[in-house]
């Protein structure tokens, strides 16, 4: 009797060791909080979203030094920042960063809508497309297409995917039928709610979201257009219908709220911009996502070989401090995962 005694004294420790084991192991991401956007001017670039966007200025404060470090930037360099937010949202930021003394090129200016890498688009709910879109081409911002309307799904839809001089997409989607609710602060643009990436192999970018991330879809497609007519993405007509697109919307729990959006286009193609796709340079060069244990995602991120870019901690304005790590994906695409640093003192870091 003693003898088993001691023998489940020791099988419950074992189980209990392999399920505290088993937490340390788990994380979990969410949909990005933010956007980041490197401008030429800040002043410029701050003034413009103020007078299209509805949004409003949320920080100013100073940028952490070791920003630096996260970027392999030279001690040289100089930092300016603005955050700015729909009124009255704690998330979809958008983050605007001017950085002197480095050398910078645009990474998606001069492109088409099927050349790879960076991201493509930050996708934005307006109110009336009419009146913003002669609002944005008034102020110098040019697109491939006029706003066109379509049926998605169970929605009537109008979108447009514009581009400013320094290449930044947006795709501004109005809704028309059914009513949209759940959206109570959209007056001008909402807030930034999915990003798009243009991709080379669409499989293996999914692997790496759903193998390596855990993230899950929201939404699937693939098909070429109806009809020889306009599209969003700028096709010419005559092959609209031949060059099918796969289209997938990820997201930690499948939403569509700080989601992914991976895009590859079947039969066209063009050039390939990935290795410009990395801060300094001038455009949308990464999208950040809060994650719980932190040492667990790079655990996981080490299992599947993907190389760390660069690790630190840094004050990072609305969230406080975090540790923060950034990675590439497959495509080259610059991504940041950060955690509250109070959060990780307070022990749910183990290791």
């Amino acid at each position: 009797m003693k003898h088993w005694r001691i023998y489940t004294a020791l099988v419950w420790l074992v189980l209990a060791c392999a399920e505290t084991r088993a937490d340390t192991d788990t994380f979990a991401i969410n949909g990005f909080t933010e956007a980041v956007e490197i401008v030429p001017d800040l002043n410029k670039a701050v003034a413009f979203y103020l007078q299209v966007s509805g949004w409003e200025v949320v920080d100013r404060s100073p940028v952490d030094a070791n920003l630096k470090t996260l970027w392999n930037l030279p001690k040289a360099a100089t930092f300016k920042q603005v955050v700015l937010a729909n009124p009255g949202e704690d998330r979809g930021y958008l983050r605007l960063i001017e950085i002197s003394n480095v050398e910078q090129r645009r990474i998606r200016s001069n492109t088409q809508a099927w050349d790879t890498g960076g991201i493509f688009d930050l996708n934005v709910r307006v109110r009336d497309m009419a009146q913003k879109s002669v609002q944005l081409q008034a102020l110098g911002w040019q697109s491939d297409t006029a706003p066109l309307s379509f049926e998605f799904g169970p929605f009537e839809v109008t979108e447009w995917i514009v581009k400013s001089a320094d290449g930044v997409g947006f795709a501004l989607i109005e809704r028309i039928k059914p009513t949209l609710e759940g959206w109570p602060h959209l007056k001008e643009f909402s807030r930034i709610f999915n990003s798009t990436q243009v991709v080379k192999d669409i499989n293996v970018s999914l692997a790496f979201y759903r193998e390596v991330l855990g993230f899950k879809s929201y939404l699937e497609h693939r098909g070429a257009s109806k009809s020889a007519a306009p599209n969003v993405l700028g096709l010419p007509h005559n092959i609209a219908t031949e060059i099918e697109r796969s289209v997938y919307i990820l997201h930690p729990e499948g939403l569509n709220e700080g989601s992914v959006e991976l895009l590859q286009f079947h039969g066209a193609t063009g050039k390939d911009v990935s290795a410009l796709a990395r801060p300094p340079n001038i455009g949308i060069v990464t999208l950040r996502f809060p994650v719980s244990n932190l040492p667990a995602l790079i655990d996981k991120l080490k299992a599947h070989h993907v190389d760390l870019q660069a690790r630190t901690t840094m004050t990072l304005a609305p969230y406080g401090k975090v540790d923060v790590i950034a990675i590439k994906s497959p495509d080259n695409t610059w991504l940041e995962f950060y955690q509250s640093r109070t959060e990780y003192l307070n022990g749910t870091e183990t290791k």
